[in-house]
């Protein structure tokens, strides 16, 4: 949003926290009865006009109050949401719970059902990550005028390939340079930890070039998470039938996605992996169709490996953020 006006950002706050309460749109009377925001009535609607006007908000009816667009739970999630601490009992009930664990598949399977008890969201936990192949080489092969085929060879000898589409127009020699930038870049590195050295060629990349390597870098990634020696648990998926008013499509296709888990290996790959460090990624951010409408809140608990909550981008972040960020902290303590 344009800067970072306070009360427009409290506005906000509470037009995401009432929506995401009633899941009803809210008006500008049913912010000053629920909330004490210390303005009047007419500084509110030019307010929530401001707010529209930004793509923050929008109007679902003509006669209806407005609801939060995707940019506006990501402005609430930057600007507003806070980590609220768990309470003494929450902190007790998740070290006791864990702590008794037997063994890691013990204590993954507890993580994801009181992940997904305490949320009320899809929980997920990545497996921990164990000798995660590194990588030896990266060729980038021209098929045909608009296909390019993209190599993956880990130091193992493994082969992975894909072939893509591509804007038309590049020559070979374009791809002989690019795959020369990219093997400077992640060789040596495991398939677990792409997102950095990916993020930081494409800032070194003149702007006209950046489509096509953003192209390549998206197909090595899912490379990279097919490749990655991960499995997902999860518990939780009876939470989407609560949801299914959320979505305006039928929940089916995103019960394959959790089903088939590749685009969750590679949307964990991409994540940082610092124990406890959280992310949250909200609608078109998750860049797959049939998660358009949902979010994805996830954080570390150890190298490669990431423990997540998935949901309606109407939920409830402030609670999603803490709980996983301490049950992050407290798996890694445990496998430490």
């Amino acid at each position: 949003m344009r800067g970072t006006d306070p009360r427009k950002l409290q506005i906000l706050g509470a037009i995401v926290e009432d929506y995401v309460a009633t899941r009803e749109p809210v008006g500008s009377k049913s912010l000053l009865e629920r909330h004490e925001l210390g303005v009047s009535a007419a500084t509110v609607r030019n307010d929530m006009s401001a707010l529209e006007e930004e793509g923050l908000i929008t109007q679902p009816h003509t006669s209806a109050g407005r609801v939060p667009t995707d940019k506006g739970y990501r402005a609430f999630v930057d600007h507003v949401a806070a980590i609220k601490p768990l309470s003494t009992p929450e902190r007790r009930a998740i070290r006791a719970l864990l702590e008794d664990s037997g063994d890691v598949e013990e204590l993954l399977a507890r993580t994801v059902r009181l992940l997904a008890q305490l949320t009320q969201q899809v929980a997920m936990v990545q497996y921990p990550a164990r000798r995660q192949a590194r990588i030896r080489h990266v060729e980038l092969v021209k098929v045909a005028e608009s296909l390019l085929l993209v190599v993956l060879i880990t130091e193992s000898g493994r082969v992975d390939q894909r072939t893509i589409p591509v804007t038309p127009g590049r020559s070979a020699e374009h791809y002989a340079g690019m795959r020369d930038a990219l093997n400077r870049a992640v060789a040596g590195r495991e398939v677990t930890d792409l997102a950095a050295p990916l993020g930081e060629l494409l800032e070194t990349v003149p702007p006209l070039d950046r489509p096509a390597v953003v192209e390549v870098s998206e197909a090595l990634v899912a490379l990279a998470a097919s490749r990655a020696e991960g499995r997902i648990m999860m518990a939780g998926t009876a939470n989407l039938a609560r949801s299914a008013e959320d979505f305006s499509r039928d929940v089916e296709p995103l019960l394959d996605v959790l089903e088939e888990q590749l685009v969750l290996l590679r949307l964990f790959t991409e994540m940082h992996a610092s124990p406890g460090a959280v992310e949250v990624r909200i609608g078109s951010e998750l860049r797959d169709q049939a998660l358009n409408q949902a979010a994805v809140v996830g954080a570390g608990y150890g190298a490669g490996s990431h423990v997540a909550i998935l949901g309606p981008s109407r939920m409830d972040y402030v609670t999603g953020i803490s709980t996983v960020q301490a049950i992050a902290r407290y798996v890694s303590r445990f496998l430490a």
